[in-house]
């Protein structure tokens, strides 16, 4: 039984493995419910790398994130805490959700930010970013 577990750990590992690497991406906004928008993307690079069975997806511009990676190349990430952003009076949520096959990186980035003052959410910005691998 415990064979079969640690083969199991093994296998979920190494399809984790399968999207580690550096992406050139494009940010695309999809959405907005921001007056003024708090932040703009446009071409960056995204690094996906595993350690301990998390997946970490840290975009050049951004605080890092951590989830997992399915079989399938599902990725799914989040920030642990409320980060601070350049906007006075603003932290933000940032989340990840997307796929990674074949190279291609496919994500939905969203930004929650919330007023410091009540701690209250005040608008969110919604990012497509795509692009490929670039190394392994």
């Amino acid at each position: 039984m415990r064979a079969l577990a640690i083969l199991i750990l093994l296998a979920a590992t190494a399809r984790a493995d399968d999207v580690v690497g550096t992406y050139d991406v494009k940010l695309d906004e999809t959405a907005s419910t921001c007056d003024p928008k708090p932040e703009s993307f446009g071409k960056t690079t995204v690094q996906l790398s595993t350690a301990k069975g998390e997946l970490t997806v840290k975009f050049a511009t951004m605080y890092k994130m951590t989830g997992t990676a399915t079989k399938e190349g599902q990725v799914t990430a989040k920030t642990t805490k409320l980060i601070g952003t350049s906007i006075g009076g603003l932290s933000a949520r940032y989340s990840v959700v997307g796929h990674a096959t074949d190279g291609k990186l496919d994500l939905v980035l969203t930004a929650q930010y919330i007023r410091q003052d009540t701690n209250k959410p005040h608008c969110m910005q919604a990012w497509n970013v795509t692009g490929t691998r670039s190394k392994p």
